[in-house]
């Protein structure tokens, strides 16, 4: 597109009928190609006024949450040292040395000999063969500098090596030579390593965009860790907290990512009906389906440590919370695509831009929803080989509430996600079409849209 400074090169095109339709949108610099994929043209006064009018009062609501609901931070508890509520400190391995497991007693064999049960043999194979002895410092806390050591049987899961940096639980009430223990290796520096390139990879890529998308990101992970799970923990509704911060990311997320626009608003709005209906789906089957929410270690935790928590309402919030980030690229894909097909075309009506939109969302529904199925099958996989080496039959795994969370999970999500595709596009081809052509944002006549729309009234 030549820029205004410049005349615009010919390109052979007779400004006859043949070239009016798809040309009449760009600004007045005497040439017709201005359907680029570049920013959308702005709308007119008129129509922001409109799509301010919805949002302002919901963007106002949602800080009214925010305000009302904001935590004083995560309230205290005494320490049980189970699970993930113990106490941590880094540690280093200093030394690893091979030693007999019988000498130093790695298990202990049942009394009645007993091998019959996996315990049992557990226990024999850990006194065979050789065990590590790693001594490990402790790096951090008021005792750093104090060595322990821990023993590391041949079938371990994780073997210490020396050098390697680990994380050790702390135990201040157990015997003094029992206080610290190794519960996981230091993982930081590969972490920290693989988020670098991923930082770097969006912003090459995605320049200007990829930026403000890690933005948006950084401020997605501040409202999770400083209001909506500090909430929960406070007593708070987990729904209402969810749907209030869950709001609160998409409007940060959605406007930092692609501008204060009206396709944005849409995509906006879009998202938000869609949320809706994923709540009002995920409570309705949630409670018919009796889903307590607690089904594991970590859930009955959690539960226990704060009974007072809504777990049935957590999972919910969960549904929500997850649903968003897939949500958010599919309003933004179908608004930019009935822009860009509007731009393309500025005499196609609402139900022209719809059809046009909705080929392209089918093709979106398909590849979304799978992708949301297979990603709930991975993170389950461990648990449904557990139930294939049961051999459990379908209906008995589907009915087991470890499952069945996440059945309810991936289809109310799955939704949600099919729902948003023909809402998104309904909204945008009538706030499009809706668009006063003679009108820009800043209330000049638009030179395109006039010649455009005398072109249809020779018509």
């Amino acid at each position: 597109m030549t820029s205004p400074q410049q005349p615009p090169e010919p390109h052979g095109h007779a400004p006859g009928p043949d070239h009016g339709h798809g040309h009449s949108t760009g600004p007045a610099t005497g040439h017709g190609h201005s359907h680029s994929h570049g920013p959308a043209a702005p709308v007119s006064q008129h129509l922001r006024k409109v799509i301010a009018a919805v949002l302002i009062p919901f963007a106002t609501a949602v800080l009214v949450g925010l305000v009302v609901l904001w935590p004083g931070g995560a309230p205290a508890h005494e320490r049980t040292g189970v699970g993930f509520d113990r106490q941590t400190e880094q540690g280093t391995v200093v030394s690893v040395e091979q030693v007999d497991c019988k000498d130093v007693n790695a298990a202990q064999v049942p009394p009645t000999g007993d091998t019959s049960t996996p315990q049992g043999r557990e226990a024999v194979n850990a006194q065979q063969g050789q065990c590590e002895k790693a001594t490990v410092e402790v790096t951090s806390g008021p005792e750093k500098g104090r060595t322990f050591t821990e023993i590391v049987q041949p079938d371990a899961p994780r073997q210490l090596d020396e050098g390697q940096g680990v994380v050790v639980a702390y135990a201040p009430d157990a015997p003094r030579d029992l206080q610290y223990s190794v519960t996981d290796v230091n993982r930081k520096l590969p972490m920290a390593l693989l988020a670098g390139i991923f930082a770097v990879a969006v912003v090459v890529v995605g320049r200007m965009k990829g930026l403000m998308a890690l933005v948006a990101l950084v401020a997605s992970f501040l409202v999770l860790t400083f209001f909506i799970l500090p909430a929960i923990l406070e007593g708070s509704n987990p729904l209402v907290v969810a749907v209030v911060g869950s709001s609160a990311i998409m409007l940060i997320a959605l406007y930092l990512c692609h501008g204060l626009s009206a396709r944005t608003s849409v995509a906006v709005l879009g998202t938000l009906i869609s949320l809706l209906l994923i709540g009002l789906l995920g409570s309705l089957f949630i409670g018919w389906a009796s889903l307590s929410g607690n089904t594991d270690d970590n859930t009955g935790l959690i539960h226990g440590l704060y009974p007072d928590i809504d777990m049935s309402g957590l999972l919910l919030a969960g549904i929500i919370i997850g649903s968003l980030g897939v949500l958010d690229d599919v309003t933004v894909t179908q608004t930019s695509a009935v822009w860009e097909l509007h731009q393309a075309d500025p005499r196609m009506g609402p139900r022209a831009l719809y059809r046009a939109g909705i080929r392209i969302g089918r093709d979106h529904i398909a590849s979304v929803v799978n992708t949301l199925v297979l990603a709930y099958a991975g993170a389950a996989l461990p648990l449904l080989l557990l139930f294939s080496i049961a051999q459990s039959s379908m209906g008995t795994v589907a009915n087991s509430e470890l499952v069945a969370v996440e059945i309810v999970r991936t289809l109310v999500g799955s939704i949600g996600l099919v729902a948003s595709v023909p809402l998104t596009t309904v909204l945008a081809a009538l706030v499009v079409s809706a668009d006063r052509p003679g009108a820009a944002a800043d209330g000049k006549p638009r030179a395109g849209a006039v010649r455009g729309g005398r072109r249809r009234r020779a018509k």
